[in-house]
């Protein structure tokens, strides 16, 4: 008889693809494994997650809303309406551990698996745990951490400090220079600013490049510019006045070792995967960080890596005066982009998604 595993959460890519990577690292441990994805209707993971190759189930759960909103008021009906599906799911199933990533959907799942007497694992992705996780924590088996003095948020005796789960395929990017310039249709003579936003983009890191982009260009330099949906035609129109075939605009980037291959210098967002994900591809890097997230959390990832040296971070509030002076600060100084290379790859958790798996199959009696 198989073994069984319900992944839940999503909501951005910095959920997704950290839970695809577990799930693929299970199922090498493991090829006769099932693997159950729970996300929320409507959101992101419902598209990629079948992407990847696994299948999905969603709930009706939706998140609270900062402003006044009468969304708000079905709330605790929609809440409720998920921890029932949640119930049915888990029964259906028959999952042996239940593993929540963050996101909406992760609380109702991982709640009702904790009630049924699974055992449950929480991967905490963030240097500042979210209300949930920190809910979560006290009924879960296992909590994987990214980040050390988690112990504030979370019982010391169920932490491990394994890092972040990343894609396998960002291990060594140095080895696809060649083939990136060329998927891309970049020139090798230019160094390469990449800009991403997340999974979702980013208005004043788009918004700031945009102002700037004539600056770039006219330095000598070319643009890889990952924009989100919302912002991928002002791009592509402002590139076509700028009349230059060294800006390539995506509203979604899915070869993400390609982009960081060709990458000399990266602006983004700091989200706890793409943070994980810039320490393994060792990339000297500008963070951005969204000031509306959750606890502020995105600034406290930068810090951890600006304290180490291993990285620049501007105030989101900052990035229209400052990032593009700052972009061509960096591309043009070789002997920094070496000392932050040298800096964020120290920080760099390469086995991380095999010894989640670990943890994972650890709990399965």
């Amino acid at each position: 008889m198989s073994r069984k595993v319900i992944i839940s959460g999503g909501g951005t890519g910095g959920h997704i693809y950290p839970a695809i990577a577990i799930a693929t690292a299970l199922q090498q441990k493991d090829p006769d494994l099932e693997v159950l994805f729970v996300g929320a209707l409507g959101k992101m993971e419902m598209e990629k997650v079948p992407r990847a190759g696994y299948n999905i189930v969603g709930l009706p759960i939706a998140g609270i809303k900062r402003a006044l909103s009468i969304d708000n008021l079905v709330l605790p009906f929609k809440l409720l309406n998920s921890l029932l599906k949640a119930k049915k799911v888990i029964n259906d199933f028959g999952p042996d551990v239940a593993v929540g990533v963050g996101g909406f959907a992760s609380g109702p799942l991982l709640m009702m698996a904790s009630l049924a007497g699974i055992p449950t694992l929480i991967q905490e992705q963030n240097s500042y745990a979210g209300i949930t996780n920190k809910f979560l924590g006290k009924k879960a088996a296992k909590i994987c951490v990214a980040y050390p003095e988690m112990q504030r948020f979370f019982p010391q005796e169920k932490i491990v400090l394994l890092g972040n789960p990343v894609r396998s395929d960002i291990v060594d990017v140095a080895s696809k220079n060649k083939e990136a310039l060329v998927h891309f249709g970049l020139k090798p003579d230019r160094k390469t600013l990449f800009v991403m936003g997340g999974s979702l983009g980013a208005r004043s890191i788009n918004e700031s490049i945009h102002a700037g982009l004539d600056q770039i260009i006219g330095a000598g330099y070319q643009v890889l510019w990952q924009t989100g949906r919302s912002y991928i035609d002002t791009a592509q129109t402002a590139i076509t006045e700028l009349g230059t075939n060294r800006v390539k605009a995506f509203d979604f980037i899915y070869t993400m070792d390609l982009a960081y291959a060709v990458a000399d210098v990266v602006v983004s967002r700091a989200g706890a995967l793409s943070v994980s994900e810039l320490c393994l591809a060792a990339k000297p890097s500008i963070l951005v960080p969204f000031p509306a997230a959750s606890e502020d959390h995105q600034t406290k990832n930068a810090l951890t890596l600006v304290e180490q040296e291993a990285a620049w971070m501007i105030k989101d509030s900052d990035a229209k005066q400052n990032l593009v002076q700052k972009a061509l600060e960096l591309l043009g100084d070789i002997g920094k982009q070496e000392s932050l290379k040298s800096n964020i790859r120290k920080l760099a958790k390469p086995t991380a998604a095999d010894d989640i798996a670990a943890e994972v199959l650890k709990l399965i009696r």
